[in-house]
């Protein structure tokens, strides 16, 4: 049995697992394409820069069959935590591009860049390459004066074609320094964006596939699901010796094709049992284009 066919849905991380930017990862799409496994695909994005309809069509554009009603993104999910924990038509202090702010409008709140007087009942921050001291600082003066603070995400970083440039999470570690305040967050690894997912898929009978262990692997387990990472973006398999072992992903592979294979038929990784990174090196150069099974043992 091939991997993917052990589950009723996948969930697929964006950056770092399908593309770098506007460069798609080599075979990734060949890969989700392969046989037809009857599978829910959503399409599962921290970056909350983008609507989703603009999401599904960069998938597209990189040869993803992707659509609308397959895409959550933590702007959805940030939006809905606001709707959940202000009254309706309040008003919301959006820094981010124009789709965060449909979303929020979509659920029935007020967004505003700038105020004057009365102070919004929240701030919403989500990613974009537009963010500049002006939007912190009313952001600064609207948790001071005791607004409410949701995170789409708090990603340090973001892949892209270049590198590793700066993510939401780092504009949030600043708007955090300047007010002493801590965020609700709505993406992974927390459970709001996740859970949308899941209530999306029709099932929780899922895989998480990602490349970032803080987010994408760390979503996974907050949520009870197994997890495939990955080495196609941030982390290594240096990250993981200091990743705990009760946080470990399920499964490791070198590209999205593993999916198409079965498990290797090797000795689990056990963590604490040597050196993990070396361990499973070793075994994916013993079965090229398999995923590696991990035994998570708490300690």
């Amino acid at each position: 049995m091939r991997l993917r066919d052990r589950f009723e849905a996948l969930l697929l991380d964006l950056d770092g697992t399908l593309f770098r930017g506007h460069d798609p990862i080599p075979g990734a799409s060949e890969a989700l394409s392969a046989g037809d496994s009857g599978q829910r695909l959503m399409y599962v994005t921290n970056n909350a820069s983008r609507s989703a309809d603009a999401v599904a069509l960069h998938l597209r554009d990189l040869g993803f069959d992707a659509h609308e009603d397959e895409v959550v993104t933590s702007a959805q999910a940030a939006a809905r935590l606001l709707a959940h924990r202000v009254p309706p038509g309040a008003t919301v202090l959006v820094v981010g591009t124009d789709d965060l702010i449909a979303e929020v409008e979509n659920v029935g709140l007020q967004a505003v860049r700038r105020f004057d007087g009365v102070v919004p009942s929240a701030v919403v921050q989500g990613h974009s390459m537009q963010t500049a001291w002006a939007d912190l600082a009313e952001a600064a003066y609207a948790l001071r004066s005791g607004a409410l603070w949701v995170a789409a995400n708090t990603d340090a970083t973001l892949p892209t074609e270049r590198g590793l440039a700066p993510g939401n999470g780092s504009m949030v570690a600043a708007l955090r320094h300047a007010s002493g305040l801590e965020p609700i967050v709505a993406g992974k690894p927390f459970a709001p964006l996740m859970e949308d997912a899941l209530e999306r898929a029709g099932t929780r009978d899922a895989l998480v596939v990602g490349d970032r262990l803080d987010t994408d692997i760390d979503g996974a387990g907050a949520t009870g699901l197994e997890s495939l990472m990955v080495l196609t973006g941030v982390s290594t398999l240096a990250d993981l010796r200091s990743q705990p072992a009760d946080r470990m992903p399920t499964y490791i592979a070198e590209s999205l094709d593993a999916l198409n294979h079965p498990v290797a038929d090797l000795d689990p990784v056990v963590p604490g049992d040597g050196d993990i990174a070396d361990a499973i090196a070793d075994r994916l150069r013993a079965a090229p284009g398999r995923a590696i099974a991990v035994v998570s043992v708490p300690v």
